[in-house]
This record gives C-alpha cells, structure tokens and sequence, in this order.
C-alpha cells in the first residue's frame, strides 16, 4: 500500500491546528505532517473536530430555515397541537443525532429531512393505531387545518372536497399545495415512481373540480 505523502510546505497546517492545503486534494484521511511538536492523533483530531463544526453550523443553518414549515407539516397531519410539537422536537432531535448524515446539497438536505419527518410521523401513526383502531388519522387532521397558517388558506368547501379524495391522493395534494413539494420531490417521498405520482395527481385535480364544480380549463386552440 503506497504510504500518504507527508506535508512539505513550509507554512504547514501543523502550525495553525488545520490540515495542509495539500490534503483537500485526497479523498480519504491523508498522512498527517509527522513534525511541529503535535503528535499525528492530535493533528488528526483537530482536522476532525474542524469538519463536525462546519457540519454542525450547516445542520444549524438547515434546523433554522425549516422548523416553521415542519411544524406546519406536523400541525396538517395530526389532530392536536401539542402532538405536532411532539413530533417536532422528536424529528429534530433524530436530525442532530444524524447530523453526520446530512447532504451537503440544500434542497437535498431538505428533501432528507422531511423524510426523517415522515418517518416520525409513521411511527406516531402506528402508535395510534394500537391505541385505537377506529382512528381515521388522514380524515381526522382536516378538522385541524383552521390551525395553521398557511399562505394558501383553503376555505371549509375545498378542505371538504379534498377529505372525499382516496387518502393516498389526499396526500399528495397536501404535499404538493401545501408543503411546497414538487411532484419529483412528492414521489420521493412517498417512494413512488414520479410517473405515478403525476398521474395521481392529475386525476385529483380532476375529481377536486367535479366537487367543487369547477369547470375545466379550455384546452382549444
């Protein structure tokens, strides 16, 4: 195995507690430099401790930006407010212990962490199934939606129509008028082809404007 090269320039990273410039270059753990009175450990371990504090400011700047619209996401999708702020704290906890995890992409960051969210909310789902198995969740969370503010406000007859959708095309309206998803990143959560979820979609446009008589738009030319 060819051994890392060590640093040779002079104004060396062992000097300053940083990595050598020379070692951005590598894509696994380089040598560190073995002079400068710190020990290889040492030098390791405050390249290490230099890379979890930009990670850790990043999953900071992200917790930042999305707590509101994760409360909201948990607010639409249970019946009481203080079980939204349950899962809320729950998810963000799971999102810190992760944080290592995190893509470094923002919209994939995103997309990750309402997946965690979506996961919490499942377990908090099956948990009130075994409580009570008359529960209706995706029916029940509509009566709750005057809670939230959103800048889309629905009015009662547009939430009514939207309860009399199949629960799978409920959510995908939710995801997608709602939350701010687009179909691609919609499919992805659900874990569904995005061929599928536009189809779906399409259909619940459809079946929302028989409800509420909306006529269809005019596609002649």
């Amino acid at each position: 195995m060819t051994p890392f090269p060590t640093c040779s320039a002079k104004t060396c990273g062992r000097q300053h507690a940083r990595p050598c410039p020379r070692w951005s270059t590598w894509r696994t753990p380089p040598a560190l430099c073995s002079t400068g009175g710190r020990s290889r450990a040492q030098i390791q371990e405050a390249w290490m401790g230099a890379r979890d504090r930009d990670v850790d400011d990043r999953v900071r700047a992200l917790v930042d930006a999305n707590t509101s619209p994760l409360l909201a996401f948990f607010l639409r999708r249970v019946e009481a407010p203080e079980d939204a702020a349950d899962l809320l704290h729950n998810a963000l906890l799971v999102v810190w212990r992760r944080r290592a995890a995190t893509p470094s992409d923002e919209v994939e960051a995103r997309m990750w962490m309402y997946g965690v969210a979506r996961k919490v909310l499942l377990t908090h789902h099956r948990s009130l199934r075994r409580r009570s198995a008359l529960h209706d969740k995706l029916r029940d969370e509509l009566a709750g939606e005057s809670r939230v503010e959103t800048t889309h406000p629905m009015s009662l007859d547009v939430r009514d129509a939207i309860s009399r959708l199949e629960r799978l095309d409920q959510e995908i309206i939710r995801l997608t008028y709602w939350d701010g998803f687009t179909l691609a990143q919609a499919a992805r959560h659900l874990r569904m082809s995005e061929g599928t979820v536009r189809s779906r979609h399409h259909r619940a446009r459809h079946r929302l404007r028989a409800l509420l008589s909306v006529p269809e738009p005019d596609t002649a030319r």
